[in-house]
């Protein structure tokens, strides 16, 4: 996983790869605030560092307490070794 910074998007968003595929969300922690890039990536689930609290990286969905709120999720094209079209879903 890697954070980065896309033109047009306000937040900062984590690009993932998980068994092949390419996945984005919001780069914060709806709950706590923090990077998830400092977490766990466990198959499709991001663990915050802060609560330990996880999201789907596919859907955003909050899949483990305290995290409630989802994160934003974001489609991807993958192109060679290129990704375009981070569009808000």
């Amino acid at each position: 996983m890697r954070q980065v910074a896309v033109a047009g998007i306000d937040a900062s968003l984590v690009v993932y790869k998980v068994k092949g595929k390419v996945y984005a969300t919001d780069a914060l922690c709806t709950h706590g605030k923090v990077a998830l890039t400092e977490g766990d990536l466990e198959g499709t689930t991001i663990y915050c560092p802060l609560h330990g609290g996880g999201f789907d990286v596919c859907t955003g969905k909050a899949v483990s307490p305290p995290c409630t709120v989802p994160l934003k999720t974001y489609s991807t094209v993958v192109e060679g070794d290129d990704i375009f079209g981070l569009l808000e879903d």
